[in-house]
């Protein structure tokens, strides 16, 4: 994404957020930093009033990388070598606030993963800044797998000011047509992540986008294209075909047949959707929504949240 495409996400939006997350800054398993071009992102963010937060990941080469986190977690050099470059940098750019969104991590490195936690964190809030990380959406502490497994929610909850829980995905561009964020499959990480973690740390995911797939979906097959929901809306009234809605997932859904005569299904976020799931934040008495990702317009959401809720602004 370029520098301009960065600060166009933003307009007419960071006046609506806490935070911004800048995603992202991947680290080596050296524990160096790889930079991204920020600076007038950053300042278009911190104009609008918005806290910069800085996210750290372990992605590389297109997908997040067990080998890194495992060298991070194990090698004391790395380590130590991240945890002075992500305090200088944060000092140096400006960012207030530090996200640690490592996903795909061995489940065996739960332990380790929970330990280098107990290391970056206070020396991160020591400096005087905000902590936060992302979990997968897990509804039990027994979900194993790459995904879920070396996610402690009780021990982030305790360790870190806040936690994003990653409540979006359940439909995704490599699988079958369904709502992105169900409610239904929601609520169930809500019911165990209240469980476990105080509630005024938790903060819901909620995308802020949709997928268009071609049918008949096939394992493996052409993957979905992402949609935003203003684009879907427009979409549907140019086909000339009727936005349904799903009262169980609490999402708007429709179908329509292309230029080369191939029928396509389409999930989206509108109106509906987004207040089922500030109804959610409400009745779990969360800290608040996450979005991701920005860039996709929907207008609606901003004017509902508005609505609904009182933004805090540091």
């Amino acid at each position: 994404m370029t520098p301009q495409q960065s600060v166009s996400d933003l307009k007419g939006v960071s006046q609506h957020l806490s935070y911004v997350a800048f995603f992202s800054y991947r680290v080596n398993a050296d524990g160096s930093l790889v930079p991204i071009e920020d600076s007038e992102a950053l300042a278009a963010a911190k104009k609008s009033g918005a806290i910069p937060m800085m996210v750290i990941t372990n992605f590389t080469e297109g997908n997040f990388s067990p080998d890194i986190a495992h060298r991070i977690f194990t090698d004391k050099t790395a380590s130590k070598s991240l945890i002075n470059g992500v305090i200088q940098t944060m000092k140096a750019k400006g960012y207030k606030a530090l996200n640690i969104d490592f996903e795909h991590i061995r489940e065996k490195d739960r332990e380790l993963y929970n330990g280098f936690l107990e290391t970056i964190l206070p020396q991160v809030r020591k400096a005087g800044f905000t902590v936060s990380t992302a979990l997968a959406p897990k509804t039990s502490d027994e979900q194993r797998g790459p995904w879920h497994g070396a996610h402690d929610y009780k021990r982030h909850g305790e360790l870190a000011d806040f936690v994003i829980l990653m409540t979006y995905e359940w439909g995704w561009s490599g699988g079958p047509p369904m709502a992105v964020s169900p409610i239904p499959q929601v609520r169930k990480v809500l019911d165990y992540a209240v469980s476990v973690i105080p509630r005024n740390k938790i903060v819901m995911g909620a995308p802020l986008y949709g997928y268009d797939w071609t049918l008949p979906y096939k394992k493996g097959g052409k993957f979905a294209k992402r949609i935003a929901p203003a684009e879907a809306a427009d979409l549907a009234a140019k086909e000339g075909v009727e936005i349904q809605y799903d009262n169980e997932a609490q999402a708007p859904w429709f179908r329509y047949t292309d230029d080369q005569n191939k029928t396509h299904e389409v999930w989206f976020e509108n109106e509906q959707s987004m207040q089922a799931k500030f109804n959610l934040v409400k009745e779990y008495g969360l800290n608040g929504v996450a979005y991701w990702v920005l860039g996709e317009p929907f207008p609606q959401n901003w004017t509902l949240l508005e609505k609904e809720f009182i933004i805090q602004r540091h």
